[in-house]
């Protein structure tokens, strides 16, 4: 048999507040691991990255009428599901034997209702995928019976049938690394909206899951709250077969890549031994990153860490059961700054059930306090699979048929809290004011020559800044 994956597009009537930030920038790790897995066995695959590759939906449906498949694969989210519907639809009326799968956090979360609206699909895969890809293949090669996968909901005589979970995949060094030569495309990864790969890019995981209970992430609850992590040597493996292949620049894709500090600190010392010749970005959570830690990182060559520091208002830190503190962002932020990390980004939450105006300018003024280089402001969203999804829905404040499949802004939701609109105005204003401070603009300037990636930070503001003005002249 023959399969093929896609990653989607956008969908074309996204939601105006849902981020674009990651779409075509990063591959598609997900199903690069499946069709790498499946190619190990023998069987014939191939890719497309939809988004990376430009592509409109009628170039994308001729691309799937020459590779001509038995089985079509989507890796989907919120933002991509119905476009993803939307092919597999037409796939079908051009052929109606194809075996149409969906995966990934929208298809987990909603199974039984996109089984139940787009009768062109015909196999939900949850959960990790790789294991289940090959159990399918087999299955569906030799018509065996689909009642013995797991992990899988699927119709039968008009009815959908739910397999139990499959198991977490315990040892992730038996994983194969994904086969980034199936796709040819170049890629930039994108921070906040900037633009900052300068070299050969590409993403790479090294620990799946995540233990921490944050209300707004649905990590926790696709991996159970586990953490499971590649030996430091497999990992290394890895960044040593991408340089060979020319790749220098990486972002770490991790759940929680800072959750274990000394398997960090001894992957960092393991990649300076190696002389590894690269660039990297990760995420790092505020009570985890140590003074001593970023230093390794900054050493083995981190240059830009992305911090969740969320709010500025413990209340509001509470409640999204961060487990961590404002003090706690500060003395990370702070430590970053003198460990060497070229560039920080601040993620900060806006938008909680009952969160005050007051609250939110103190999250908008904690971001210019902080020593960082860009803030990233994001309006609360709930999905299925979310703790807030659930909350909501207890709480009777959610229409879970309307918004399963775009998400609902949590402030539009609670009466008592304050409109979308304005908190995108707060937003709006809060960037503003960070940004067009004189303090920020000369430290940006005078440290750009010493960092591509600070370069690229600089020229992106400044295309944001004549965006903001002219925003202010058209008001005026």
């Amino acid at each position: 048999m023959k399969l093929s994956f896609i990653n989607p597009s956008p969908n074309e009537d996204l939601p105006e507040w849902e981020s674009r930030r990651g779409i075509a920038a990063w591959p598609p790790l997900g199903i690069l691991y499946l069709a790498t897995m499946l190619r190990e066995r023998g069987v014939e695959v191939s890719v497309l990255d939809q988004p990376a590759k430009g592509m409109t939906i009628d170039q994308t449906l001729k691309w799937v009428k020459k590779e001509d498949p038995q089985i079509l694969g989507f890796s989907t989210f919120a933002s991509s599901g119905r476009t993803a519907a939307l092919i597999a639809e037409q796939v079908k009326e051009e052929n109606p034997s194809v075996v149409i799968l969906f995966g990934g956090y929208y298809a987990t979360f909603n199974a039984d209702r996109i089984l139940g609206k787009y009768p062109s699909v015909d196999i939900i895969v949850r959960g990790e995928g790789e294991a289940t890809i090959l159990d399918l293949e087999e299955r569906l090669r030799n018509q065996g019976k689909l009642e013995d996968v797991l992990g899988i909901n699927f119709r039968k005589s008009g009815a959908v049938v739910s397999t139990p979970d499959r198991p977490l995949i315990e040892n992730l060094d038996s994983i194969p690394f994904p086969d980034r030569n199936l796709l040819d495309t170049e890629y930039h990864s994108m921070v906040a909206g900037a633009k900052l790969a300068t070299r050969k890019f590409t993403s790479i995981v090294s620990s799946r899951g995540c233990t921490y209970r944050c209300r707004f992430c649905v990590c926790q609850e696709f991996a159970h709250r586990t953490w499971r992590a590649r030996s430091v040597r497999n990992v290394l493996e890895e960044l040593r077969c991408l340089s060979d292949q020319g790749f220098r620049q990486f972002i770490f894709v991790d759940d929680n890549f800072t959750l274990n500090k000394k398997r960090v600190m001894e992957l960092c010392r393991s990649i300076m031994d190696e002389r590894l010749d690269i660039e990297w970005l990760c995420e790092g959570r505020v009570d985890t990153c140590s003074y001593d830690m970023l230093k390794e990182l900054a050493r083995a060559g981190c240059k830009v860490i992305y911090f969740g520091i969320e709010s500025g208002t413990q209340r509001i830190l509470d409640y999204y059961g961060k487990g961590a503190s404002i003090d706690q962002g500060r003395k990370a932020v702070d430590a970053a700054r003198m460990a060497g990390i070229d560039m920080i980004v601040g993620s900060f939450i806006l938008g909680a059930p009952g969160e005050t105006e007051e609250e939110i300018h103190n999250t908008l003024e904690l971001a210019k306090q902080l020593p960082i280089d860009l803030p990233q402001f994001n309006v609360l969203i709930a999905y299925p699979g979310m703790a807030i999804w659930d909350e909501l829905k207890i709480n009777g404040l959610l229409d879970e048929e309307q918004y399963w499949e775009t998400g609902v802004l949590v402030s539009d939701a609670c009466p008592d809290g304050i409109s979308s609109a304005e908190i995108k105005r707060m937003i709006h204003d809060g960037f503003r004011d960070f940004v067009l401070r004189p303090s920020y603009l000369l430290r940006q300037v005078a440290m750009a020559p010493k960092s591509s990636f600070r370069m690229r930070l600089v020229l992106h503001n400044i295309s944001r800044i004549g965006n903001i003005i002219d925003s202010i002249n058209k008001i005026q």
